[in-house]
């Protein structure tokens, strides 16, 4: 159970607020956990909204996002995770969790406080990243709960559906290993910070659009620990059996990566972080209305992306919104299972295994 949370209160964003949920005590030891709502505008009746969670060495900062939302009629919340941006205190460790059902008392607190400040309106959920994956698992655990019953959809940015690199990462005896291993070393570091790459194509500073605080979102990442990547790992593994979110959605992804790129203008044009085919390959495993966009020369995070790849994101989004807003969710077409060079706009049915 959480505290009340407190009220509303101006963000560092100039226009947006923000509001902070207690969570209680780490289990980990470093300290009270809370959770960050951030909001655009100020409160209103709404019959739409969105709320939309960040990846991992990230927190909500995308201002024209939310515009783009807004100027749909779209009320526009983020939350900023709990060791996350807004809501990391002194001495906590960068997005350390054991278990992604770690985020689930967050997110089910902040529907609630979206649905109250709105009035009720249907929620559109979002995630970016590891976000998209934190948020796919929750919503389908919450929703047999009986928990999101106003979640009306899923939009998803580029969701950490598998891990990428050699196979032998993903093999069962590697598996077994890093359990064992994050049983006992739980915050021991597995990748250090890289210096350039993926951070300076988007931060203004550098050859970049986008303004951030480098203190929440370095250049070169977080250290990633064996406990987090153990918790990705068991949550991938989860979803690769099959979940069913029971709304729309939309997986918005790359056309195709160059994680091994050193080239700036390479990084540039596609995705630096991730291996867009193994987001085609699960994307049947959200649910049966899914319906994935390859988006031509897009980054990681497609609306981080240079002009053109980037309004093309966004006409992604709004066609199936406006498919979305006529209740015409998912099509009958047939499946693509999301490859590049196949129909971006065709819909999947769910895959198991």
């Amino acid at each position: 159970m959480t505290a009340t949370a407190s009220a509303w209160e101006p963000d560092v964003l100039p226009g947006y607020w923000q509001r902070t949920i207690p969570l209680g005590a780490d289990p980990h030891g470093e300290g009270d956990l809370v959770a960050t709502l951030v909001r655009r505008g100020d409160a209103g009746p709404a019959a739409r909204a969105v709320l939309a969670l960040h990846g991992y060495t990230d927190y909500f900062f995308n201002t024209e996002l939310a515009d783009r939302f807004a100027a749909r009629g779209i009320a526009f919340y983020a939350l900023d995770l709990h060791k996350c941006g807004r809501s990391r205190r002194d001495g906590q460790t960068p997005h350390f969790t054991t278990s992604l059902r770690d985020y689930d008392t967050e997110l089910d607190e902040a529907l609630r406080l979206v649905s109250d400040d709105t009035g009720g309106a249907g929620v559109i959920a979002y995630g970016h990243s590891a976000g998209g994956l934190i948020v796919t698992l929750w919503l389908d655990e919450a929703r047999r709960a009986g928990r999101a019953g106003a979640v009306t959809g899923l939009v998803l940015n580029s969701p950490f559906f598998d891990l990428h690199g050699p196979a032998v990462l993903r093999s069962a005896p590697t598996s077994l290993a890093l359990i064992a291993l994050a049983r006992w070393r739980k915050r021991h570091v597995i990748r250090r910070p890289t210096p350039g790459g993926y951070g300076t194509s988007l931060h203004r500073d550098y050859s970049g659009e986008f303004d951030y605080d480098l203190d929440w979102k370095p250049l070169g990442g977080f250290p990633v620990t064996l406990g987090w990547i153990n918790a990705i790992r068991r949550g991938q593994a989860r979803l690769h059996r099959g979940l069913d979110v029971g709304v729309p959605s939309l997986i918005l992804r790359s056309d195709h990566s160059v994680t091994e790129a050193p080239d700036p203008e390479a990084i540039a044009r596609g995705d630096a972080v991730l291996d867009v085919a193994q987001i085609a390959r699960w994307a049947g495993c959200v649910g049966d209305h899914t319906t994935v966009a390859p988006i031509a020369d897009a980054k990681h995070d497609v609306f981080l992306s240079l002009a053109g790849p980037r309004a093309a994101a966004y006409a992604e989004l709004d066609r199936w919104l406006d498919r979305f807003a006529a209740g015409d969710g998912v099509s009958t077409q047939g499946a693509d299972g999301g490859r590049a060079g196949a129909d971006p706009h065709s819909d999947i049915p769910t895959r198991r295994g």
